[in-house]
């Protein structure tokens, strides 16, 4: 009896530890594999935006930079991860509450820059196949709206951006809050460059109902040499009128309201008096037709407006313009934009002024304008660019008229226009909601029509000082 006890003392906790083991390990064996989404931040953006994932699912992060350092974080799950430029780190886990927590990137190559910033959805896993019904938004081109899980998700492939338009089931987790910019239907590219480049405009989306500001200011004397000057009289001259800032200027400023995510208008004033222009505002309305994006190559934007001087009340002339962008490598940006100037010089109103010179009638100066604007953005820093543009024009062309004297007989035979083609270039810096310009063109006049011609008749050797101030006020 005594052995039997001991027999059957030792081999049931042998029996049971066996149990035991093949309880424990048998869910392991069945355990499902990780689920692998990749995550690339390219060109201050993050690709996919929006990450969903079922509640207890096993899920491997591949996090990638394609250009900069920053640390890759999700807060409420203790996630902290450095990320170096070129780098791919696999970041696991397996969310166990529902809800949507906020994906942030900081670092130092994002100071100043709008939040890189993404979501990830956290939702109960249904046992029955969903139903996933797909339509397309017949009033634009590229649209598709997905309605799956109890959600509705407006899909734009135009733009390769997800935006969500409403949802059936609550979510038990409180939502963290959000930036507005996140849950832009336009992705919110945020291009490295502003919405001109100099003088010539660039295709950069106006956000839907933001109110933007631009002012650009041009002064006169110019930093280069005058001719025969010599150089001591040069310096001389630089250093005393602290490199043209003394000199008498043109500030002009404009707003832009952004209608639609494509859709915007514009208003501009300059305060520059001369023979034939004079204290012009411009009203315009533009739209955005493509983004440089999944099949499209180029960034699209087209323009229209009326320009009309002594406070729009006279002279009006009529613009047509298109913007064409495209990067040719990850830091450079080259810009295409014609505009045809309908009724630039109405009236021959550019030698009113010489009406009583009876040789004034030879001189034909022409009645529309057309304009070849061509502008490179090149970045040397995340958050700052070298700048360059040219514009070369047909048909009327703004400058100066000077008398052409004989010194044979020493009498006036005649009048001629004296016209250069606008050249700029400079330097920009975009912090946050700001981007500054220190430039150096060769005229002071901004509106569409006029700056594609140097109004002082400069050469593209020479230059005077200027700058360019955008701000986002809404």
């Amino acid at each position: 009896m005594t052995i039997k006890n001991t027999f059957v003392g030792i081999t049931m906790p042998l029996v049971v530890l066996m149990f035991c083991a093949v309880t424990i390990a048998q869910p392991l064996s069945d355990r499902p594999e990780s689920r692998e989404i990749k995550v690339t931040a390219r060109g201050f953006e993050l690709s996919p935006r929006t990450i969903n994932v079922n509640k207890g699912e096993r899920v491997t992060l591949a996090v990638t930079s394609d250009d900069i350092d920053f640390d890759f974080s999700v807060k409420d799950f203790d996630i902290h991860t450095a990320i170096k430029a070129g780098e791919t780190r696999f970041i696991e886990l397996a969310p166990e509450v529902e809800g949507r927590f906020k994906l942030s990137c900081s670092g130092p190559g994002l100071v100043g820059l709008p939040e890189l910033a993404g979501e990830l959805v956290v939702t109960e896993a249904r046992s029955e196949p969903s139903k996933v019904r797909v339509t397309f938004d017949p009033g634009s081109r590229g649209i598709v709206i997905v309605e799956s899980a109890g959600e509705r998700l407006r899909i734009d492939t135009n733009n390769n951006t997800v935006e969500r338009i409403s949802e059936v089931a609550s979510i038990s987790a409180p939502r963290p809050v959000q930036n507005p910019s996140e849950t832009s239907a336009t992705g919110d590219r945020n291009e490295p460059y502003d919405y001109q480049v100099v003088n010539i405009p660039t295709p950069k989306r106006v956000r839907k109902h933001s109110l933007n500001l631009h002012f650009t200011h041009r002064f006169q004397e110019m930093i280069t040499s005058f001719e025969q000057e010599d150089a001591d009289e040069h310096i001389a001259r630089i250093s005393q009128n602290l490199l043209g800032l003394d000199s008498s200027s043109v500030s002009a400023f404009g707003v832009t309201y952004g209608i639609t995510d494509r859709a915007y208008a514009r208003v501009y004033r300059s305060p520059l008096c001369q023979p034939g222009l004079c204290k012009t505002v411009e009203i315009g309305l533009g739209y955005h037709f493509l983004d440089e994006a999944g099949r499209s190559p180029i960034a699209l934007s087209a323009y229209s407006s009326v320009e009309g001087d002594y406070n729009f009340t006279e002279r009006y002339t009529y613009n047509f313009q298109v913007m064409i962008g495209r990067s040719i490598t990850r830091y450079v940006d080259v810009f295409f934009s014609p505009a045809a100037h309908v009724n630039a010089n109405g009236g021959d109103r550019f030698k009113e002024f010489l009406s009583t010179q009876p040789l004034i009638s030879g001189l034909r100066l022409g009645r529309h304008s057309g304009s070849f604007g061509f502008g490179v953005n090149g970045r040397i820093r995340p958050t700052t660019s070298l700048l360059f543009e040219y514009t070369p024009r047909v048909g009327f062309k703004l400058g100066q008229i000077t008398p052409v004297f004989d010194t044979t007989i020493g009498q006036l035979t005649g009048f001629k226009n004296n016209s250069e083609a606008e050249i700029g270039f400079g330097v920009e810096k975009r912090i946050g909601r700001h981007i500054f310009s220190l430039t150096f063109s060769n005229t002071q006049t901004t509106t569409t029509a006029r700056y594609n011609s140097s109004n002082q008749a400069l050469p593209p050797s020479k230059f005077s000082i200027g700058f360019n101030l955008f701000r986002r006020l809404l």
